[in-house]
């Protein structure tokens, strides 16, 4: 198997933390990749702790489990402190600096900061952080295209919110921003 990826995404509920992570698994499914997408739940929905697993593939993927994933993204604290020794070396922490601290970094992995509540207050409005975190995502990972991950963007936010879907957009290129920053200062 020559592309395998798996990832994380954690934060609170009501952060669109599944969203970003469906539209990272149909992203890269519509460039023709196999995908699983596994979402688990707090106790309670709005508020509690969220997260799913996406893996990407172009072979047969044999698990739904991620144990040890490539990518992690984390939009709160409880959520860096449960997942982030988990990261494999050499993979990937995309996280939202305005609720995280991450005082102790591992130095075997590529840290990402991203001040995501910051870009969507900016733009108006805070439930864009999400999609800030996901442009991000599309610079500094190969789990999809930017391309596929923006078109997948205005297909599933297109199709339900239309009247957000440019807000979201501009949320995804200023992500994509920091993500470029990072790229050209790694």
């Amino acid at each position: 198997m020559s592309f395998y990826r798996e990832m994380i995404a954690a934060g609170f509920g009501g952060q669109g933390i599944m969203l970003l992570g469906q539209i990272v698994a149909h992203a890269a499914m519509n460039e023709g990749k196999n995908v699983m997408w596994i979402p688990s739940y707090g106790p309670e929905m709005r508020g509690g702790t969220a997260n799913c697993s996406v893996i990407v593939s172009d072979g047969e993927i044999a698990s739904p489990l991620v144990s040890f994933p490539d990518v992690l993204v984390i939009m709160n604290q409880p959520s860096l402190t449960k997942f982030v020794n988990r990261l494999k070396e050499g993979g990937t922490l995309i996280y939202n600096a305005d609720l995280v601290t991450y005082d102790n970094p591992r130095d075997d992995i590529n840290i990402v900061k991203v001040n995501a509540n910051s870009i969507a207050l900016e733009l108006g409005n805070e439930r864009v952080a999400n999609i800030a975190v996901l442009g991000v995502l599309a610079e500094v990972t190969d789990m999809a295209s930017a391309d596929a991950l923006k078109e997948t963007v205005q297909e599933i936010l297109g199709a339900k919110k239309a009247h957000l879907l440019e807000i979201n957009m501009k949320a995804f290129e200023k992500g994509q921003e920091v993500g470029k920053q990072y790229v050209a200062q790694a």
